[in-house]
C-alpha cells in the first residue's frame, strides 16, 4: 500500500485488516497520533486525510491507499509550530497531552469544513454563505474529541484565536463575565 504520510511517500506491507492508527504507529513509527478508546468514540486518533478529520482506529488503510494523512507531527514546518498548536500552548489547550495530537488535526478539519460552509448539527441558518464560528459551534463541533483532564476552555480559546479572532475575544468576554 502506499500513501503519502505528512508529505512524505511510504510503501507499506501490511495486513489488509491493519487501521490507519495501526499503521502510522506500527509501521510508519508516527507515535504522535494516540490510541485511545479504539472504538471511534474518544477523538484521540483523530489524523487529517486530504485535509479532512478521520477516527483512525476505525478506518481501514486499504481504503485511503494514495491518499495524503497528515498528523500531529505534520503540522509543524522547518520547525515551526502550527498556529494552532502555539495557540493551545498560549491558553493551556492541554494538561496531559494525551488527546492533543487528536484535538489539534480535529480542530483544523473543523476550520476547513467551515470555511466550505459545511454545517453543524446545530447550525441555525443553513442557507448562510459564512458560518459564524460562535463559542457554541465550536463545543459542538469538537464534541467528537474528548479530553479528560477538562482543558475544554482553555481549547476553545485556542481554536477560536487560531481561526478567528473576534471569536477568541468574544470568548474571553464571557469568560470574565
Amino acid at each position: 500500500m502506499q500513501f503519502t504520510i505528512n508529505g512524505e511517500p511510504i510503501d507499506v506491507t501490511a495486513d489488509i485488516r491493519t487501521s490507519v492508527l495501526d499503521l502510522l504507529r506500527n509501521y510508519a513509527g508516527l507515535m504522535g497520533t494516540k490510541k485511545g478508546c479504539d472504538q471511534g468514540a474518544c477523538g484521540a486518533c483523530t489524523v487529517l486525510v486530504d485535509g479532512e478529520r478521520i477516527n483512525s482506529c476505525l478506518a481501514l488503510a486499504v481504503q485511503y491507499q494514495g491518499r495524503s494523512i497528515t498528523t500531529v507531527e505534520g503540522l509543524a514546518k522547518n520547525g515551526d509550530l502550527h498556529p494552532l498548536q502555539k495557540a493551545f500552548i498560549e491558553h493551556d489547550g492541554f494538561q496531559c497531552g494525551y488527546c492533543t495530537p487528536g484535538q489539534l488535526c480535529s480542530a483544523i478539519g473543523m476550520a476547513a469544513e467551515i470555511a466550505r460552509g459545511v454545517p453543524s448539527a446545530i447550525t441555525r441558518d443553513l442557507a448562510a454563505e459564512q458560518i459564524a464560528q460562535t463559542e457554541t459551534e465550536l463545543r459542538e463541533r469538537m464534541s467528537g474529541n474528548l479530553c479528560r483532564c477538562g482543558a475544554y476552555n482553555g481549547i476553545i480559546e485556542a481554536i477560536a484565536e487560531t481561526y478567528s479572532g473576534q471569536a477568541a475575544a468574544e470568548t474571553k468576554e464571557r469568560a470574565r463575565a
